[in-house]
């Protein structure tokens, strides 16, 4: 590819979905890894269906429940159509992880030996117009005084290869210096399921690697919290509506809880 080249093309799907435009809650949902689409120029990385169903492709069921919560609660939905293996929208550019030779033990051969324009044409075409559409959006409910608080969704494997035992946690609940609704969702998930929670489990804020968190949230002081549900739990359509249903009576109660939204 030459530096004037195009990766996306007539058919592909566009960089960023966008879900409910004219809501009316404060909840602002953000998917970043919600799809597994890959460009056509680019075929399947070298891949096989098998790892293309993985985790490492894409945050499994996490785009089922958000677009249920989002029609539940009048929300707002962003959200990335194209696999992470492509480009990760949560990882700033140049980091390790951002285009990933190597993932959860498979290897990617479409992203070994990537020359600079190529690596650049991924972040030109999907990386930068998913987060300018995050912008966009925060800016245009920012001129027409609608509040705003971030739930910054995605899905979890419950085991990578390199665990020794399968990860306990249900739910994780995650933020790094802002806590204050993440605090209240934790109380609530834990009073009124039989849930097990993990703060900051079992990731937690990457704040020189990760983009989402700390560029939309922490550094504009957006309310905000990271939810990662296990992908065991949100495999099939009807689990799906089910956590959905369970998430619409507790995320606007947590929002409520931690006073965010006081004038």
């Amino acid at each position: 590819m030459t530096g004037n080249a195009t990766l996306l093309q007539a058919g592909d799907p566009l960089p960023v979905g966008l879900e409910n435009p004219a809501a009316k809650s404060p909840i602002l949902f953000i998917s970043d890894h919600a799809g597994r689409a890959f460009p056509r120029a680019l075929g399947t990385l070298g891949l096989d269906a098998p790892e293309l169903s993985r985790h490492i492709a894409w945050d499994i069921g996490i785009y089922g429940v958000t677009t249920h919560l989002a029609k539940m609660l009048d929300a707002t939905y962003l959200f990335q159509p194209y696999s992470r293996l492509v480009i990760d929208c949560n990882r700033r550019p140049r980091d390790a992880q951002s285009i990933a030779t190597v993932s959860d033990g498979t290897v990617v051969p479409g992203n070994s030996n990537l020359s600079e324009i190529e690596r650049r044409i991924r972040e030109r075409e999907i990386l930068e117009p998913y987060h300018r559409e995050i912008e966009r959006v925060l800016a245009d409910r920012a001129a027409r005084r609608h509040s705003t608080v971030i739930f910054a969704m995605h899905s979890c494997t419950d085991r990578l290869k390199r665990d020794a035992e399968p990860r306990p946690w249900h739910v994780g609940v995650i933020a790094d210096t802002d806590w204050r609704i993440g605090d209240r969702l934790i109380e609530l998930l834990e009073a009124e399921t039989e849930y097990r929670i993990g703060r900051n489990q079992p990731y937690s804020v990457n704040m020189e690697a990760d983009y989402t968190v700390p560029i939309h949230c922490e550094a504009r002081g957006i309310p905000y919290v990271e939810i990662e549900l296990r992908q065991d739990l949100i495999g099939d359509a009807k689990s799906q509506l089910e956590w959905a249903t369970l998430l619409a009576g507790i995320l606007p109660r947590a929002v409520e809880k931690s006073d965010v939204l006081a004038a």
